[in-house]
């Protein structure tokens, strides 16, 4: 006897999309009092006042992976989401932010480079549940001239479910009407 039905197939998508992701937004966990999901979306955002935190990243070097783990002898199945991202350049900055980032259980929004029809980017929440820790990363000087200075940065959590999608926006991003929260932070 199945425990579930399938629902649907899946043909071959006529679109290019591109991978990739723009900018990553951190909201602290602890500040977000509520995060519904429906059939694989978050449908509202309740975080107050309190503020996302936007890092731009250059093109190429931030990915998001959500891998599947189950164990056919225990009956368990889980996900762990993990994002990794590249800062360039070497700061006093960023160190501190770094500092901060990884004592601080944080929720990641991350916006694609993939686009709707609408053109508006794909944005996903990773950590929705349980959230997200920077438990890995270096600090990089680099050895040639041409070698990057920078931090290569790791966050991973441990979720029920498979990451969700974002609602899509109006006309910028998180500007839904359900969605309530104070700025984005960009610099």
């Amino acid at each position: 006897m199945a425990c579930t039905a399938l629902t649907k197939g899946r043909g071959l998508d006529c679109n290019r999309i591109s991978g990739g992701i723009k900018f990553i937004y951190f909201a602290v966990y602890d500040q977000v009092t509520s995060i519904p999901q429906t059939a694989g979306e978050v449908t509202d955002i309740e975080m107050g006042t309190d503020v996302l935190y936007r890092y731009t990243m250059p093109l190429g070097v931030a990915s998001l992976t959500d891998t599947i783990v189950g164990s056919r002898e225990n009956g368990t199945y889980y996900q762990t989401p993990t994002c990794n991202i590249i800062l360039n350049r070497l700061t006093k900055e960023d160190q501190n932010q770094i500092k901060l980032l990884a004592q601080t259980k944080t929720i990641i929004f991350a916006q694609l480079n993939e686009t709707l029809a609408n053109g508006h980017d794909v944005i996903v929440a990773l950590g929705t549940t349980n959230g997200m820790e920077l438990n890995a990363g270096t600090m990089d000087s680099g050895a040639s001239f041409g070698d990057r200075n920078g931090y290569t940065l790791t966050f991973d959590g441990m979720e029920a479910i498979p990451f969700p999608m974002v609602a899509d926006y109006t006309t910028v991003p998180f500007d839904n009407a359900a969605f309530t929260m104070g700025t984005i932070v960009t610099s």
